[in-house]
């Protein structure tokens, strides 16, 4: 509990020393990055502990302001959240050191903020501290959205940001008034300690307020924007870390209630399905990188809810497979989605930063001036679509085993059947959806304004090594993440047959080396192809006169997409700007195609006219400028809450 107290006070600093170094790149901002980097290399050793311990650690101090206690708490379930935060949170400080943006001083002070504010709400013990920690946490987020104060997208994402995080915290505290009064703001309460038969009202004001934050769909409205709008190594700690802190907060409330009622199990499998498929089509029909991958972060909770929810189908029945692997492979997906999202984030940031453009379709034949990006990004793009030898694969392999091993004959038999073919198709559709971003962005023939750029920095290339390390070695050796997996389940009453489930991690460390040979032998017998004397001269294939197109009539991503947006058009609703080319001598022709998000754009965005005329009217009437019409408005507000305290 030391180090991660160390490493806390550590961030803190860290965003202090930040303030003096006005210069980019000089000695207080290069202090300040190193001090953020041994905090999180502290709190990664004190994670680790409990990785490897499977303890739980308790911090009680006197709390004079509410006459209470000031309570952390570290244990396995925590760990599972901090592993992710504190690696993340350091290639990220890393990652800033080769980035240079104009504005490095704001960054490298609200950066470690929001880490501190991160961990603040995972190790909290009572819900004022979580609270509190939800707040910092909200609040630097919002400040990094806006960095670009000149770019008047990125004020708009940060206000639907602030709206759509504000209106979650206002059903959190409704959750924690129903929960207790005072007594969960000062200690929250064990796992299954309360009867689920009070709580429905509870779980669907923390679905809604923890909803909001992971980007379930619908209340995903603030990600895509919010993403986009901030600097690449935010982007990476926002979607890598801080929506996964919706999920943690929804599971510390779903298992404080015994006797789970089956159909909270069914809601969440339900809104993973949509949220995957949902997310992941969406992604596929986006031309601006850093909106596809933040669409991509849409369909990846939805995987960790379809794991969430199975298991709590499992726990309900008495199904322990389920439960064990439902849930297991859920964490496990926490932990590999937060590596894998947060290397594809800095990639793609090193590609931004090269072309000054988040346009898919600006790319092309990248490869070439920046292979090594190419290849973390390759990294990146292999394991989000969970495909071996890499550490999206064996999450999903978790809950697959789940949904099929776990009790499947006897309950809900057709539900979990669409569960499983929607996780396939899920999988299927992000295979397309990165193959289009890596063969329209790395491949073909280079663009003629991308001749001139470079490959990434050398801090850039090295936080992405290390993010692509550790999606191989979790890849390959998931063995090494059992300990922690089976003390986070038995944490939460699930401990019968643990370790017998959970070494089905074993078959697919052995399919991941298998995969990862395979790819070494193709790669070996090609180079020694290249090795090998020709006998003959390579020449062009013969293409009936056909003439090499220039690099804008190539293959657009709007283009590449164009079957998957027809047959999804009722729910995508693509507008295209431009009309078709027609006659013998045609005029010159635009075209383009924008697909809205539909919840947003379609939905929300609509009522805020009529609604602020009603607030302008109400306003008008509610605020008179009588002085006893407002010592009456007090009157009645103090005799509500009065009413309510007593009753």
């Amino acid at each position: 509990m030391t180090l991660l107290i160390a490493a806390i006070l550590l961030l803190l600093l860290s965003g202090g020393l930040a303030l003096p170094g006005r210069r980019v790149g000089g000695f207080f901002a290069r202090l300040a990055v190193l001090t953020g980097l041994v905090g999180a290399v502290l709190g990664f050793i004190a994670t680790a502990f409990c990785f490897t311990h499977s303890s739980t650690a308790f911090l009680s101090l006197p709390w004079p302001t509410i006459d209470g206690f000031f309570v952390i708490r570290l244990d396995p379930l925590a760990a599972v959240f901090l592993f992710p935060l504190f690696l993340i949170s350091g290639a990220g400080q890393l990652y800033g050191l080769g980035y240079r943006h104009s504005r490095a001083v704001w960054i490298n002070f609200f950066y470690p903020l929001l880490t501190a504010g991160m961990v603040l709400v995972i190790i909290a013990g009572n819900g004022l501290l979580f609270l509190v920690g939800w707040e910092i946490m909200a609040l630097a987020g919002y400040l990094l959205v806006v960095t670009e104060r000149d770019d008047e997208e990125a004020q708009k994402a940060g206000f639907i940001y602030l709206v759509a995080t504000h209106t979650g915290t206002l059903a959190l505290f409704g959750m924690f008034a129903l929960l207790g009064s005072s007594a969960c703001l000062l200690q929250l309460p064990v796992v299954g300690s309360l009867p689920a038969a009070e709580g429905t009202t509870i779980f669907l004001l923390a679905l809604f307020g923890f909803g909001c934050k992971a980007g379930i769909m619908p209340l995903h409205i603030w990600l895509p924007r919010a993403h986009a709008a901030a600097p690449s190594q935010v982007s990476a700690l926002m979607s890598g870390v801080m929506i996964k802190t919706g999920i943690y907060g929804l599971l510390r409330i779903i298992f404080m209630f015994k006797d789970i009622p089956a159909w909270w199990g069914w809601l969440l499998l339900g809104l993973g399905l949509i949220s995957g498929l949902m997310g992941i089509t969406l992604a596929i029909a986006q031309t601006d990188l850093k909106r596809l991958l933040a669409y991509s972060s849409v369909e990846n909770i939805g995987i960790i809810l379809i794991g969430m929810g199975g298991g709590l189908l499992g726990v309900t029945h008495g199904f322990t497979g389920l439960a064990l692997l439902g849930l297991a492979g859920a964490l496990f997906h926490v932990i590999n989605h937060g590596l894998f999202k947060s290397l594809l984030f800095l990639s793609g940031g090193a590609v931004i930063r090269a072309t000054h453009t988040r346009e898919i379709s600006a790319y092309g034949g990248l490869l070439r001036q920046m292979p090594l990006t190419g290849l973390f990004f390759l990294g990146g793009a292999v394991a989000v679509c969970g495909l071996p030898p890499l550490n999206g694969f064996v999450s999903e392999w978790l809950i697959y085993l789940g949904l099929l091993r776990g009790g499947l004959p006897t309950i809900g038999l057709p539900g979990l059947l669409i569960a499983v073919i929607g996780l396939a198709l899920i999988g299927g559709l992000a295979l397309l959806c990165f193959t289009k971003v890596l063969g329209l962005s790395f491949l073909g023939a280079p663009r003629p304004q991308n001749h001139e750029i470079a490959e990434a920095p050398g801090f850039m290339l090295a936080a992405m090594a290390l993010l692509l390390a550790a999606c191989a070695g979790v890849g390959l050796i998931p063995q090494g993440v059992l300990p922690l997996l089976s003390a986070a389940v038995a944490q939460l009453n699930l401990a019968s047959g643990s370790g017998t489930e959970l070494s089905a991690l074993a078959p697919a460390g052995l399919i991941s080396l298998g995969a990862l040979l395979l790819v070494l032998l193709v790669a070996s017998l090609i180079g020694l192809r290249r090795l090998r004397p020709q006998q003959s001269q390579p020449a062009e294939t013969w293409g009936c006169g056909y003439a090499s197109l220039l690099p804008r009539a190539r293959y657009t991503s709007s283009s590449y997409a164009e079957m998957i947006m027809q047959l999804c058009r009722w729910s995508l609703q693509t507008s295209q700007i431009g009309g078709k080319i027609t006659g013998l001598f045609p005029l010159r022709a635009t075209f383009a195609s924008r697909t809205p998000d539909f919840v947003l754009d379609l939905l929300i965005l609509p009522l805020i006219p009529p609604l602020a005329v009603t607030a302008t009217i109400l306003r008008r009437q509610v605020q008179r400028g009588v002085l006893g019409i407002y010592l009456l408005y007090l009157a009645l507000v103090l005799g509500g809450l009065l009413t309510f305290a007593l009753y």
